[in-house]
């Protein structure tokens, strides 16, 4: 006996056959297959490469009045140093022509009586110069000085066999990311806005088609039940999430090396979570414009412009003003990338990890809500 059209086989065998029809789609159009399996690789090796906070071989320019053995040996130890692409100019004329030019990033002056003064109670008088356009460098390099200054007298004062008196003893410790890289924190973040960007656009842009291309219209009058419509859109789209999922996480493994502290299983659980909030703000997008090319748009600009300004991405949540706290409070992208940078860097924190999650959870559920208010088999 068949199985009626009302029936929960009769329900079952429609969203197996939408659920096949729509992965037919996919392979028939490679902009899906490019937007989850490709996009995510360009913007994991743009930003991987070429973005980064780390602050090396910073020019500067070293000005020595009076070169000496000291001054030498000085500028020796600084151009051991990783940080910095020492030039040495003749006076601070040069020196200051060469970073108005953009040249260096910022100017050392040794006095004349720099080795007189070493060996005197006072101290050695050494000038640090700036350039202060971009103001995050200029803290970076004035602290890389200071740091490097320091541990050159600590050798100085070692190999007279003295003690270097300080007011304070730094011993300082690093948790999470020892290596200081800025990539072993930028790549887990980035993972969340590649996530963003592919649920967004790919069911923003699925139910669009549908409507342009006339098929919407033929689905309408059979007995699809309009939750089945949805779930035959959500289900392939959020396999090929995951897949796209699956290709971030190894490159971020593998080609980046940023490490895993915490469990590859929940990861996945969090990342599921995720994309189905995405999915389901691209359901809605596209429910709402039923064009393609305003889909995409309104996809952009709703979805992945908030999620790379307002998560914590680049810029620190903390640092924003009171107002725009608040805000990024609604976006889903916020309490992904804390969980993404917790797992890999910190490890299974749990009160990280399930406050972040259950407000994803919330959000999930809030978007299906209201995509299934809006979602109705009418042809208005």
């Amino acid at each position: 006996m068949s199985a009626s059209p009302n029936s929960r086989g009769g329900a079952a065998m429609r969203l197996r056959g939408l659920v096949r029809k729509e992965f037919f789609q996919i392979l028939r159009d490679p902009s899906s297959i490019a937007i989850a399996f490709l996009m995510p690789v360009v913007l994991l090796l743009v930003f991987g490469y070429g973005v980064s906070l780390d602050a090396d071989h910073i020019p500067i320019a070293v000005v020595a009045e009076q070169p000496s053995g000291d001054t030498a040996a000085f500028v020796a130890s600084m151009r051991h140093n990783r940080y910095f692409s020492l030039t040495e100019v003749g006076d601070m004329r040069a020196a200051e022509t060469a970073m108005m030019a953009g040249r260096v990033n910022g100017i050392i002056h040794l006095r004349a009586d720099f080795g007189r003064r070493l060996r005197s109670t006072d101290g050695a008088p050494i000038q640090v110069i700036v350039n202060g356009v971009d103001a995050n460098t200029g803290r970076i390099i004035s602290g890389y000085v200071q740091g490097a200054w320091g541990q050159w007298l600590q050798e100085v004062a070692r190999a007279r066999g003295e003690q270097l008196n300080t007011p304070v003893d730094l011993e300082p410790r690093v948790w999470f990311n020892s290596e200081l890289r800025s990539r072993n924190f930028l790549v887990p973040g980035l993972i969340a806005i590649i996530m963003t960007l592919i649920g967004a656009m790919l069911t923003a842009l699925v139910m669009a088609r549908e409507w342009e291309r006339g098929t919407m219209e033929a689905l309408m009058v059979t007995p699809v039940a309009i939750r089945e419509l949805l779930l035959g859109k959500l289900i392939p789209y959020f396999v090929l999430g995951m897949g796209g999922m699956a290709l971030s996480v190894a490159m971020a493994l593998f080609l980046f090396h940023v490490p895993l502290r915490g469990s590859l299983w929940l990861l996945t659980i969090a990342s599921a979570l995720f994309l189905l909030v995405a999915l389901a703000m691209g359901l809605l997008i596209s429910i709402i414009a039923k064009n393609q090319f305003v889909a995409g748009q309104v996809a952009l600009v709703v979805t992945f412009l908030p999620a790379f300004i307002l998560s914590g991405f680049l810029f620190d949540i903390d640092s924003m003003p009171a107002v725009v706290q608040l805000l990024t409070h609604v976006i889903a992208a916020r309490y992904f990338v804390a969980i993404l940078q917790t797992i890999f860097m910190a490890g299974n924190v749990w009160p990280v990890i399930l406050s972040n999650a259950f407000a994803l959870l919330v959000m999930a559920l809030l978007f299906f809500a209201v995509v299934r208010r809006k979602a109705r088999k009418r042809l208005e």
